[in-house]
């Protein structure tokens, strides 16, 4: 059994997540696998104790930051313990919640497993594995040091997801312990809600009624709140749950064959319009785009800044004086042919919307692509570098970053909101993100506190007029604790509080991530109200 033992000063940094908030835990425990958990969870069910379940910390909606209690941190659950080919051929991967996505890239990449323990249908699907075209798992978070099981808690997605979906529909299976230290074993397909009413039975042969929330989720990119609809598989229930309902103690991933051509093309334009207007165009000309991605002007003059002035960016390619935004598109295809068929028609459209086709940046070598995923990903490396050049000298300083995302029609509407009222407070701001997805990250960078606090009025402002479109507050990183007020204005107080009185139905003592997706007294309210 792994031991609790208490949270002193050597686990501080197992207070915090990259959200850069800070709590507190009196005790912290370090399970190695599912047994582990089930006797942490059962000492800690006892006597009550809030417990706080983390993986890498990556998160930015400090769903890891305990409030009190016991921190459960998977990050030694880190082994991938087998395989299995379903009918269809497809290739899945059990693994532990604490293994990161770093590691299955690099284990999938290489076809090299650490066996030991693998049944024989597992060694025998492996063979199979080497033996097939090679493998990858889709979701792709930025932060590839996440946690697989916190990429599933908050049904994180990635660039891809405009192809692939976030997490939610490459979970086949998975393992999830309850707050008192009991088993469910979910798989997809098997038991389904009937209306808005769920009933499952646990490994320790307890049967579970819950009542789902009966909000209707937007019909958008979202990662906000519990997933609930009619008739709804069960597994998708513990998805994005931000580790309020349970431990996951083992996840079963599927795999899909990695395109035989991968083809990336930078498409830079005169200003944000003709940028739009060519993501429209392109979402209904393409078939084989994988991801669609936008940079604004101000993140275009970051990079030309750090290429100038810093030596670790000399490598970026120089950028026109006349691209004031880019829009990133990847193509993913079967056949050489087919990649340059999409590549015609991704150039007719750029020339069509204002942009210069041979300014555009192809790559069709692995060498060209990885020159595009440093420019990419040095845009928020460098707004980073420069939020952490003014805290030195204002430390209450922090980089604000929207994740909301709205329908296809709205997208215009959402853009001109954030340019308009960003306008209106004088802030300093760059934008990227997912916008063939309709989901960009407006990041506003702060001068001084006071320019921090109005730019938190102003993101719930944002939320409003978000969720009034028919959008979501949080389309990938979740909602964690930053964002349950959000979740309210999204979704209004009634369906919040069904949320907490379904939590209560599975959690009574209320002790799984207190102050995620909606805030204790909500949670507390729910709980009395059951009793």
């Amino acid at each position: 059994m792994a031991e609790i033992v208490l949270c002193t000063d050597e686990f501080e940094e197992y207070l915090r997540d990259e959200s850069r908030s800070v709590g507190s835990a009196e005790s912290i425990v370090f399970p190695e696998s599912e047994a582990d958990v089930r006797d942490a969870l059962h000492a800690l069910h006892a006597t009550g104790v809030p417990v706080t379940v983390q993986g890498a910390r990556s998160g930015l909606a400090a769903g890891a930051v305990p409030h009190g209690g016991c921190v459960l941190n998977t990050s030694r659950m880190n082994r991938v313990l087998g395989m299995r080919r379903g009918s269809d051929g497809r290739f899945f991967v059990c693994v532990q919640p604490g293994l990161s996505l770093m590691e299955l890239r690099d284990m999938l990449q290489k076809a090299s497993f650490d066996t030991t323990g693998w049944n024989d249908e597992s060694l025998a699907t492996f063979a199979q594995f080497k033996a097939a075209p090679a493998q990858f798992f889709a979701p792709d978070p930025t932060e590839a040091s996440a946690a697989l099981g916190g990429i599933v808690a908050c049904n994180a997605s990635g660039s891809r997801s405009y192809a692939y979906g976030a997490a939610r529909p490459h979970v086949e299976a998975m393992r999830v312990a309850l707050a008192d230290g009991d088993v469910l074993a979910l798989r997809r397909g098997e038991v389904f809600a009937t209306g808005r009413e769920l009933r499952f039975v646990t490994e320790g042969g307890r049967e579970l009624v819950l009542n789902l929330p009966t909000y209707d989720m937007p019909k958008a990119k979202n990662a906000s709140g519990y997933f609930a609809c009619d008739d709804m598989d069960t597994i998708d229930l513990f998805i994005g749950a931000c580790g309020t309902l349970g431990v996951i103690c083992e996840l079963e991933l599927a795999l899909l064959p990695v395109p035989v051509e991968v083809w990336g093309a930078s498409c830079f334009f005169p200003g944000e319009a003709e940028a739009v207007d060519f993501t429209i165009a392109v979402r209904d000309a393409l078939e084989h785009a994988t991801a669609i991605e936008y940079f604004d002007g101000a993140a275009l003059d970051v990079l030309r800044a750090q290429k100038a002035n810093n030596p670790a960016f000399a490598e970026l390619p120089e950028l026109a004086d006349d691209a004031r935004t880019c829009v990133f598109v990847e193509l993913s295809c079967d056949d050489e042919e087919t990649a340059e068929a999409e590549l015609m028609v991704l150039c007719e459209q750029l020339e069509a919307c204002g942009g210069d086709a041979e300014g555009a940046w192809v790559a069709t070598t692995e060498a060209e692509r990885a020159g595009q995923r440093f420019f990419r990903h040095a845009v928020p490396e460098s707004v980073n570098m420069l939020i952490d050049q003014r805290r030195r000298t204002d430390p209450s300083i922090t980089k604000l970053g929207s994740d909301m995302s709205v329908p296809d029609d709205r997208l215009r509407d959402v853009i001109a909101m954030y340019r308009r009222t960003l306008a209106e407070g004088g802030f300093e701001s760059a934008t990227w993100g997912h916008i063939g997805s309709n989901h960009v990250h407006v990041n506003i960078l702060p001068r001084s506190a006071e320019e921090y606090a109005r730019g938190t009025e102003l993101f719930a402002q944002w939320a409003a007029e978000v969720s009034a479109m028919g959008g979501a507050v949080s389309a990938e990183h979740g909602v964690g604790k930053l964002k349950a007020h959000f979740l309210e204005e999204m979704y209004g107080a009634n369906h919040i509080a069904e949320s907490a009185r379904m939590k209560a139905q599975i959690d009574p003592k209320g002790q799984l991530g207190r102050g995620n997706l909606f805030s204790e007294e909500v949670l507390d309210a729910a709980l009395a109200e059951l009793a």
